[in-house]
């Protein structure tokens, strides 16, 4: 019994991934695999997907888990796919998630395995191109798949691999069921249960932070995302003789800069920031012809459920009274989105010396809070989680372009790093949670001996 609880302690005086017994096989089998994960995400890259179109993807996926000996779910959230690892000693429930869908952007990028899909999406044609990463981090977690699979019977508890359909929104809205997101969906459908899961990790490749380092943030990481539309009614006329109609453009002008007083005059940023922006305006169809009418389309990134509420009454307010100023009317719909993606505090801290037992404790850095939305965000509502950032910044690279856009590129050195970082927090969080049933163990073992006696 001594023996049981020294060891008890020691857990519960806190693992790190320098510590635990199972490094030497993470890193080994991490660094093994390097080129065979880079050669499956530029076969992604080469072939993208949009959101709840991830076929391809996903079979590929499958086939991989299968091949490890993994139980696999298909077709979870329409195009998902969930496998299950089951480690040979008992212990806590472990999911890793990674989205897999890719955007309506033409690639520029000139590199052998750019992208020739091309596809219709809100009826404009353009490219399809996984100008967020996602390739990557599906390769990532297949590589976590096979190191994990590889040292089974020698984890403490069970890992669920998320891979997950429609971060970014599905192509067809038809797909989209009762979820607003993959995420959402895969939620709804029970993921996080049979068997119930404890803690969530993920990560995001960035290509503005630099390769080989790791950001992360405590608490609220990443905003809240809500879709906001604004339809402005006023009544046509010839543009000759605007003063017998009401125009909903100069009405709609007027509401833009209205909005944007909202986060400088009503909006406390010195506790968070926040953002309204309108990204589309539709109306009119001849040069001497006042609208009817007009549509807004914008989004909303908020930090916390007060600011959010703040945010959404004071949009509806400001465009309502200025287009009833001009005479106009203005109906106002927000449609709620994502959540804040929210890294909870105490499992942060508890987690974050595996991480830095991976990368180094001078190549993990607190950021900022990042106006970017993750549907991960949904899963964090369910079980504690930790959701990290990792450097793909190319080396040399000055002006690295951002995300969604036609010339974003990573650099893949860093894939390494992200697969130990992600096994690492999968076997150290099954080890410190370890001594809850230690401690159970040694307690049945006292009423034993007392019994006994």
């Amino acid at each position: 019994m001594k023996k049981i609880l020294t060891t008890a302690l020691c857990i519960s005086c806190g693992l790190t991934f320098g510590q635990s017994a199972l490094k030497p096989k993470i890193n080994a089998g991490a660094d093994a695999i390097e080129k065979k994960v880079i050669s499956w995400r530029r076969d992604f890259h080469e072939h993208p997907e949009l959101g709840n179109m991830e076929i391809r993807t996903a079979k590929i996926v499958a086939d991989h888990l299968r091949s490890l000996g993994i139980e696999v779910q298909e077709n979870v959230a329409v195009t998902g796919v969930v496998g299950i690892l089951k480690g040979g000693k008992p212990g806590p429930v472990v999911a890793l998630r990674a989205d897999m869908d890719g955007l309506p952007v033409t690639e520029r990028v000139d590199i052998p395995f750019k992208s020739t899909v091309s596809t219709v999406y809100n009826g404009q044609k353009t490219g399809v191109m996984h100008a967020c990463g996602h390739d990557s981090h599906v390769a990532i977690l297949m590589g976590v798949a096979e190191v994990l699979s590889s040292m089974k019977n020698e984890i403490a508890g069970t890992v669920k691999f998320l891979f997950q359909p429609a971060e970014e929104g599905v192509y067809d809205p038809k797909l989209l069921k009762n979820g607003k997101s993959g995420a959402e969906l895969m939620v709804m459908e029970g993921v996080m249960e049979n068997p119930k899961v404890d803690a969530v990790f993920g990560l995001h490749i960035s290509s503005v932070t630099e390769v080989g380092t790791i950001g992360y943030r405590p608490g609220a990481t990443m905003a809240a995302v809500d879709q906001l539309a604004i339809k402005i009614n006023g009544k046509q006329t010839h543009g000759a003789n605007p003063w017998s109609g009401i125009d909903p453009i100069v009405t709609a002008s007027q509401i833009v800069m209205g909005l944007q007083t909202i986060v400088s005059r009503n909006v406390n940023i010195t506790e968070n920031p926040a953002i309204v922006t309108v990204g589309a305006i539709h109306g009119g169809i001849r040069q001497n012809i006042i609208s009817e009418s007009l549509d807004m389309i914008g989004t909303i990134r908020t930090f916390g459920t007060e600011q959010r509420d703040l945010v959404h009454r004071r949009i509806k307010e400001v465009a309502t009274n200025i287009a009833e100023s001009a005479g106009a009317k203005a109906d106002v719909t927000i449609d709620t989105g994502y959540p804040v993606t929210y890294n909870d505090p105490a499992l942060t801290e508890k987690m974050i010396g595996s991480v830095e037992g991976v990368a180094g404790k001078e190549n993990v850095k607190v950021q900022p809070v990042q106006t970017g939305a993750e549907d991960f965000s949904f899963f964090q509502q369910k079980v504690p989680g930790f959701f990290f950032f990792l450097g793909g910044k190319p080396k040399g690279s000055t002006t690295p372009a951002p995300h969604h856009t036609p010339d974003f590129y990573i650099d893949e050195s860093g894939f390494t790093l992200g697969i130990k970082s992600l096994a690492a927090l999968t076997v150290d969080y099954m080890d410190m949670n370890a001594v809850k049933t230690t401690d159970n163990q040694a307690s049945a073992t006292n009423k034993k001996a007392k019994k006994s006696k």
